[in-house]
């Protein structure tokens, strides 16, 4: 049998194999982030597809770090029902579930979180967003932090298998680790010692907010690739040693922001029109001269956080590593277990063309993804739009 078939523990849980569901936002979520029967639906057929671990799309912690519309909420007991439902289709149909918890920190703006957005750092205005965030304060650190155990102790009620601490993709967890947007001098910020603290904090108190031996998992940003520097593959070593150090059930590794270097959380194609389309009318032809900058600088290269995982899998010892990004071809996903550079193989807009990939693999009708990375399906929903698979071969 292939090792991508065998199955293997994160903490106490056991994933019947190494395939894993990478979060990724759905926009199929209420106005008020509730979860629909689109989004059940979508959770049921990964399951049905045999994914071996599911981690659906970003789950806000709280109101003030809502990051886009129609984004699943977790910050209010009403949304326990609706993820419940959605824990349990999972679970009928043979699969595991960890949620995404996330803050979006300055990566929002006051139309959708419902204040000025906040971060370790008040400096600079946002080239996307164009918002100038406010500092956080010593009340407002804690709240968060507060919130991080309260979302995780209503996943748990919801029936969710673990938790997954996003600290990646520019978010608030990732501000407070980057240097890039950590300029703090205070007792958060300063050194990589200091900017851990908060991401500490955060585990700890999930830790205590849920049941013991519940699986704890991050995705880590490995670099920012943001105009100074941010995360580096050592600071991100480090990061994930302290991780080690503290108890962490496994480390999913990617990179970029969404404000400074989106495409390399998704290189492949860049999708001009799609992009264009979420951004108001005024804004389109700047908005469409910028992206088409980017054309052709992005080209997909399987496992691209390969060199990343070198770096960090020595100081994780036997804690898993999962790996994302451009995952396409059962030998290569092979030859990483196989050598030991990764534990798990974690895919995102595969799944969104093919739920039932790894079923197709594991009775051998196919060897590679069908997803020829042209990015419409995540940059569609900039304009709000549902996740789905938009490429249709000619």
């Amino acid at each position: 049998m292939s090792v991508l078939f065998s199955p293997m523990k994160i903490g106490t849980l056991e994933i019947k194999n190494r395939f894993v569901h990478s979060a990724t936002h759905e926009a199929m979520a209420t106005a008020d982030g509730l979860v629909t029967d689109q989004m059940v639906k979508r959770y049921q057929n990964l399951a049905k597809g045999e994914v071996g671990l599911i981690i659906p799309g970003y789950m806000g912690i709280q109101p003030s770090g809502r990051a886009n519309v129609n984004e699943t909420g977790i910050h209010s007991d009403e949304m326990i029902p609706g993820l419940k439902r959605m824990t349990e289709a999972i679970h009928e149909n043979g699969g595991k579930t960890v949620f995404q918890l996330a803050h979006a920190g300055r990566q929002s703006t006051k139309a959708i979180c419902g204040q000025t957005p906040m971060s370790p750092s008040g400096k600079g205005r946002d080239p996307l967003y164009f918002v100038k965030p406010r500092e956080m304060n010593e009340d407002d650190i804690q709240n968060v932090i507060r919130g991080f155990g309260s979302a995780a102790a209503r996943a748990v009620e919801a029936g969710a298998d673990g938790i997954q601490i996003h600290g990646a993709h520019g978010y608030l967890v990732n501000q407070f680790l980057s240097p890039f947007f950590n300029q703090r001098k205070d007792a958060w910020g300063g050194s990589d010692e200091n900017r851990f603290r908060f991401l500490k904090e955060v585990f700890l108190e999930i830790k205590k907010s849920v049941p013991e031996g519940t699986p704890i998992l991050i995705k880590l940003s490995t670099h920012d690739h943001t105009p100074r520097q941010g995360i580096t593959h050592e600071a991100a070593k480090f990061y994930a040693g302290k991780l080690a150090e503290i108890g962490i059930d496994a480390v999913e590794i990617s990179s970029g922001t969404t404000l400074y270097s989106f495409m390399n959380i998704c290189r492949g194609d860049v999708a001009v029109d799609q992009l264009v389309a979420g951004v108001p009318k005024w804004q389109r032809p700047i908005g469409r001269m910028m992206m088409k900058r980017l054309v052709g600088k992005y080209g997909l290269e399987e496992a691209y956080h390969l060199e990343a995982a070198r770096v960090i899998k020595p100081v994780l010892g036997e804690i898993p590593l999962i790996l994302v990004g451009g995952m396409r071809t059962v030998g290569s996903m092979e030859g990483i277990l196989q050598n030991g550079y990764a534990d798990f193989v974690s895919m995102s807009r595969p799944f969104i063309r093919e739920p039932f990939l790894v079923k197709r693999i594991k009775d051998g009708k196919t060897d590679r993804a069908s997803c020829v990375s042209c990015n419409k399906c995540v940059m569609t929903i900039t304009a709000h739009t549902p996740l789905k698979c938009y490429h249709r071969p000619s």
